[in-house]
């Protein structure tokens, strides 16, 4: 397989605690696809050349004879676990920690499987094909800068079913981005088309 594309990496070592189950291999799908299915199929149409999973070392066996078997004749898979004690030189592990560490440390854990460019997603979120082209012709143009994130209008991202946490990101005139603010609890107004969400004194926004 080609070494040059840019590789995807998949962050699916969440436990999944509110949810309660391991939603990153739940099907839903009409074949019984899971959402990572869809990213994996829409990141290959493309043109991203190799896939590297973050999961934890209880469920790594059955998640990789899942993936193997649907892509592994497609895309080069590597599997990386996210284990509490695998930290930079320096950081002292917390005995009582149970959950997994945020994003930058599942990005850390990945490095050694990594040397091309490489676009970073959520097992459990659904980005659309259009977002892996916008990343793939990012990451294989030479005049890009270091980094990006590919944002959504936040009306595109609410529900119908109830609240969601987003991150909402700020930009300058030139789609440089300034600052991203994490708010909870957002819903659009059925009447009046409105966003809200509260701010930190449960005032709506």
């Amino acid at each position: 397989m080609e070494n040059n594309k840019p590789a995807l990496l998949v962050l699916a070592a969440g436990m999944g605690s509110r949810y309660g189950s391991l939603k990153q291999m739940d099907a839903f799908g009409p074949n019984g696809e899971s959402i990572i299915d869809y990213s994996i199929y829409d990141a290959i149409e493309a043109g991203f050349g190799k896939v590297v999973f973050v999961v934890r070392e209880y469920f790594l066996e059955e998640f990789k004879a899942m993936f193997d078997a649907r892509f592994g004749h497609k895309i080069e898979l590597c599997y990386v676990t996210q284990e509490l004690n695998t930290l930079p030189d320096g950081l002292v592990y917390n005995q009582e920690r149970q959950k997994p560490w945020g994003t930058a440390h599942a990005v850390y854990v990945a490095y050694e499987a990594i040397q091309e460019p490489f676009a970073v997603i959520n097992a459990d979120d659904f980005y659309g094909r259009d977002s892996y082209k916008v990343l793939y012709n990012f990451l294989t143009t030479d005049e890009s800068p270091n980094y990006c994130v590919v944002s959504y209008y936040l009306e595109n991202t609410l529900s119908e079913h109830g609240t969601v946490n987003r991150g909402v990101c700020t930009a300058d005139a030139e789609g440089n981005l300034l600052h991203v603010v994490e708010c909870t609890k957002i819903e659009k107004d059925a009447q009046t088309g409105v966003i809200s969400y509260p701010d930190a004194e449960g005032k709506k926004n």
